[in-house]
């Protein structure tokens, strides 16, 4: 059964006024809070597809920027990310390149998954990123490109309020 994710319209607005990546979290934290703030099996089938790709795109953002898809793989989320259809979805909001990013990267995942997700030390951790020098360019694609992918995911549910949350 599908939850109701309720965005208040003051959290709107101070979002809008704050930029487009306040603007999407205010709909990413509304989501995880219907959900009670952990993305699950059971969690997931609450949530509409737009709702579940707009967490994907998060988790995606967040792990990327902060570590790469070298530490998103090894995070465990190569699955969500790669066998989901993130980035189908993602060139259905026409936003053709973190789908190809998504594809070229999924590309990797499959030749060096086993490898990456492995248990280790920190210091072995930091290894992997000599290790996969492939994913360099790809870190760099997202990094050099994420103000205007995030503004795009924003326009996105700007234009599709009614498919991320009910706004009151």
């Amino acid at each position: 059964m599908m939850k109701e994710v309720i965005v208040k319209d003051a959290d709107l607005q101070q979002a809008a006024m704050e930029g487009m990546d306040a603007f999407v979290n205010v709909f990413v934290k509304a989501i995880y809070d219907t959900i009670g703030g952990e993305l699950t099996p059971e969690t997931m089938a609450e949530l509409n597809a737009d709702q579940m790709t707009l967490l994907a795109w998060d988790i995606l953002h967040q792990e990327v920027m902060d570590g790469g898809f070298v530490q998103l793989i090894h995070n465990g989320y190569g699955p969500f990310i790669f066998k989901n259809p993130l980035a189908k979805v993602l060139r259905f909001w026409e936003m053709r390149g973190p789908s190809k990013l998504i594809y070229d990267a999924h590309t990797l995942w499959l030749k060096h998954c086993e490898e990456i997700e492995k248990e280790c030390s920190d210091e072995e951790f930091m290894a992997l990123f000599e290790q996969f020098p492939d994913f360099d360019d790809l870190d760099d694609q997202f990094v050099e490109n994420e103000e205007e992918w995030v503004e795009d995911i924003a326009h996105y549910i700007d234009d599709h309020l009614e498919k991320f949350a009910t706004i009151k």
